[in-house]
């Protein structure tokens, strides 16, 4: 019978380093053409919009897909797993905590091919769920010793330092403005809600490496012209995917500042296929979309560890 795992369960099986390995395996998959990934699709209705996202990863056996559905103010979601070879349905979980680590992951990936091996700095702007697991992805993978955080209000980004610092053990500080967050990091992280740029390419140092991770529709933007013109690589999850939401990137295509192109999969990377870092000052670009394929690689190694510590409960279907 397939399992069923809650937030709370699915939140005591899953880590950090975990999440980066399968995420990393699938992607290396996906770049040898032995996965399979289709872009979100939304389906709008008066009151809210329905996404969804399937994939699949054979190598493993898996195969599956995550919904949400976004209704005024709550989103809710849910993961499918199933079994690539019978299509049995494996598990059913809730997927938000699912959600935020496999971003994370996905950018510490990003991190780990894209980024300098001695990247200590890292500034990061929104202090929000999603931003926490970007801290502990590069965290991770990276000798990261300072952390310079700006949002809106500075009361939430002095909460947010101080929890982060002690969830860390790294030195998080709220500044005042994302200049100051900016200015001679060498990791930058965009993860907000904004609908025009908050990074702009005048603050970035040689050498710097930006994962853009708040924005996956074609009318929003984080990063500037200016961001995404310096940049010596710009990667993303899919291509097929960033056509249609990468409004970071969309923007300065669509105004011939930039080309389809010039733009790669993180998998080919991953893969082998595609150099990743060149030198030392290249500025690099990460635009994560959030893909199913993580989801998949993700929910299938949290499947296999709750059933081998008797974790969720079955159900009759």
């Amino acid at each position: 019978m397939p399992l069923f795992l809650t937030e709370r369960e699915v939140e005591s099986i899953l880590t950090m380093p975990d999440a980066i390995r399968v995420v990393e395996d699938a992607l290396s998959e996906m770049g040898q053409t032995r996965a399979v990934n289709r872009p979100r699709q939304r389906v709008r209705v008066p009151n809210g919009i329905l996404h969804v996202m399937a994939a699949g990863l054979p190598t493993r056996g898996y195969l599956g897909f995550k919904y949400y559905a976004s209704f005024r103010d709550v989103t809710r979601f849910w993961f499918h797993l199933l079994d690539a070879k019978t299509g049995e349905l494996l598990a059913v979980m809730q997927a938000n905590r699912l959600g935020q680590q496999r971003t994370g992951a996905a950018s510490a990936v990003a991190t780990r091919y894209l980024a300098r091996p001695d990247a200590a700095i890292v500034g990061i702007i929104g202090a929000g769920w999603q931003a926490q697991s970007q801290l502990e992805g590069v965290c991770a993978v990276r000798p990261v010793r300072v952390i310079r955080c700006s949002s809106r209000t500075a009361e939430r980004r002095e909460t947010f330092a101080r929890q982060m610092s002690e969830r860390l053990g790294v030195t998080v500080v709220g500044v005042d403005s994302a200049e100051m967050a900016v200015r001679g990091a060498d990791i930058v992280i965009t993860a907000t809600s904004a609908r025009e740029p908050v990074l702009r390419g005048e603050w970035l140092a040689p050498g710097v490496h930006v994962n853009a991770v708040g924005s996956n529709r074609a009318e929003a933007r984080e990063v500037d012209y200016e961001a995404v013109s310096r940049c010596a690589l710009v990667c993303v999850d899919s291509l097929e995917q960033a056509q249609r939401e990468a409004g970071d990137l969309l923007a300065p295509i669509d105004g011939g500042l930039w080309s389809w192109d010039r733009v790669c999969e993180l998998s080919a990377v991953v893969a082998g296929k595609i150099q990743g870092r060149a030198n030392q000052n290249d500025v690099t670009l990460f635009k994560s979309l959030g893909i199913a394929l993580e989801d998949v690689a993700v929910g299938a190694w949290v499947y296999e560890n709750a059933r081998k510590n008797r974790l969720g409960r079955e159900i009759p279907l």
